[in-house]
């Protein structure tokens, strides 16, 4: 139809790739090409419109594409397709694989989870986690090679903070011999966290272990083992838990190991400066309207920083993956780190192809702000796992009844859709009674409406007849249409909330199909056409709940 209208421009002489949109009127679609080409043309967009209009009749096919073409004030042409054009791309959309959706073919590396082993996962974990995990899910159906890694913060501070616990409770015991449970973990880290905040002499020792531990030290590394295998069984536990999971396990540590290679390049570059004894790269631009201060690469006392890791890792990543694209899904109050250390990137040629961060914003509680416990603490992810699956199960009595297996899917399309429906750089209030319930825009009413018309469709799915029965089905049908801009919109701009949106319209659309519309009974070729749009609408809410990260239980 675009191509169409783009031919009816030229053919009058006017130069333009035609765009036709949904429209906000009781049409299907309008186009408004009318008054780019009024300032061009200096003619009047009413005129151009009826032009356009008069001439798009005369086409021999205009029958097969349209019911009407007409023209509102002041120059608006509004389109209502035939029955026969809906239902013929319908049945081409049904052979396309991917459901339409052109194919892509890059190589990227997504960056999600970021834990720090040795801490538990609290709930700022939880966004850049499924955020992330959808962002895979949506490149990786394109066609793209995709590479997902955690990104653990495995050598960092916390990791001194906890061997210098270690120390001090296990004095005379040889590291090999020192046993680590997980409870002692979450004890221990919290608890050397604040001795150092109030105890400089500690916080000095802790940092003088770190740096220690990141040059080899081999007690340290023994413990350091111990502490990551005990930590990162609990982390991929939880991530388990909300279906989310990574090909590559690196952290830290791994970026460490390229630091000698790294520096070497950088160097023959002539990027980095000595600045008071540490290392720098100046990163600011002529055009910056903030200040942007330089990225620094190694203190004057021999340390590296977060923004030496994250460089490690970038040319660690060139090397094993050769990407076209790397993305990171973090909390977006890094935004300045992050284009520090893109710059410095670009600047020292360590990579030359995209870079870029997707910043999340923040789950917030009642009180609009970041979650925390009644004490005031960060709440822990776990906690707040358990705390929705009860809210769920006491919610109405015959949820009790449901096996484990649909409850945990049901908590997890819980927690996944009320994130995911919001674009990722809003904050947004985590209502857990508001989310667990059946109707709204909720996780369980798009699964509601899944099981629902599942219920009732056979596999016996056939060709489309050109026959549109009511309003509703006419809706349905045109909404099905959608699915291919709304994936390939998705994918080009990473927002997984555009196809948490279409779930939602596209469920209320099926869920008013199925109320006004006979289904049950029917015979013929009404039965046919029927029983195949409600098999395709129920394909495409599965495979784009797939996308999300969200199974489907038997019941609920």
């Amino acid at each position: 139809m675009q191509e169409l209208f783009t031919q009816t421009f030229k053919s009058l002489g006017y130069d333009i790739e035609a765009k036709i949109v949904k429209s906000n009127q009781e049409a299907d679609f309008q186009c408004d090409d009318c008054f780019k080409l009024a300032k061009v043309y200096h003619k009047s967009p009413l005129d151009i419109a009826n032009e356009v209009v008069n001439k798009l009749k005369e086409v021999k096919d205009f029958d097969n594409y349209f019911k009407e073409v007409n023209v509102s004030a002041p120059g608006f042409i509004n389109i209502i397709v035939s029955d026969k054009y809906i239902c013929d791309n319908l049945n081409n959309l049904m052979t396309k694989e991917i459901f339409g959706s052109t194919k892509e073919n890059h190589t990227i590396v997504v960056d999600y989870g970021g834990p720090n082993v040795a801490k538990p996962l609290h709930v700022g974990h939880l966004r850049p986690a499924i955020i992330g995990q959808a962002i895979y899910n949506i490149l990786k159906y394109k066609g793209n090679k995709v590479i997902g890694d955690v990104h653990l913060g495995d050598i960092g501070t916390q990791m001194g903070q906890v061997i210098y616990g270690l120390l001090q409770d296990f004095p005379n015991t040889k590291p090999a011999d020192i046993k680590i449970t997980l409870d002692y973990l979450n004890d221990t880290y919290p608890k050397i966290s604040a001795l150092c905040k109030e105890n400089e002499e500690v916080k000095n020792k802790c940092l003088e272990i770190t740096k220690e531990l990141q040059e080899g030290n081999k007690d340290y590394q023994i413990l350091w083992q111990k502490i990551c295998a005990i930590s990162v069984q609990d982390i991929k536990r939880i991530y388990d838990y909300l279906d989310v999971h990574f090909d590559y396990w690196y952290g830290e540590s791994d970026a460490h190991k390229q630091f000698k290679e790294m520096l070497a390049f950088m160097e023959k570059q002539h990027v980095i400066k000595i600045d008071d004894g540490a290392k720098i790269i100046d990163v600011k631009e002529k055009d910056d309207k903030i200040e942007m201060p330089p990225c620094l690469i190694q203190k004057s006392d021999g340390a590296y920083l977060y923004a030496t890791s994250d460089l490690g890792t970038i040319w660690q990543r060139v090397k094993e993956f050769n990407p076209d694209e790397i993305l990171y899904v973090v909390d977006g109050r890094q935004n300045m780190h992050f284009q520090q250390v893109f710059r410095a990137a670009k600047k020292s040629h360590i990579f030359e192809g995209v870079l870029q961060h997707h910043g999340n914003g923040t789950v917030n509680g009642p009180d609009n702000k970041p979650f925390k416990t009644r004490a005031g603490g960060t709440l822990k992810l776990e906690d707040l796992l358990k705390n929705v699956k009860e809210e769920f199960i006491n919610l109405r009595e015959e949820n009790k009844r449901m096996d484990d297996e649909d409850i945990d899917k049901i908590v997890g399309a819980i927690i996944k859709f009320a994130d995911l429906q919001n674009n990722l750089e809003r904050n947004y209030i985590f209502d857990i009674k508001k989310f667990s319930e059946v109707n709204g825009k909720t996780g369980p009413y798009i699964l509601y409406t899944y099981l629902r018309i599942n219920k009732i469709i056979s596999p016996n799915i056939k060709k489309l007849s050109s026959q549109i029965y009511s309003q509703t089905d006419r809706a349905l049908r045109l909404k099905l249409l959608e699915v291919s801009e709304v994936l390939d919109l998705a994918s080009k701009e990473r927002r997984p909330h555009y196809i948490a949106e279409y779930l939602y319209e596209l469920s209320v659309v099926a869920n008013n199909f199925y109320q006004n519309n006979k289904v049950l009974g029917l015979t013929g070729v009404k039965q046919d056409d029927f029983n195949t749009i409600l098999n395709f609408n129920n394909n495409i809410i599965k495979a784009l709940l797939g996308l999300l990260g969200i199974s489907i239980p038997k019941a609920m």
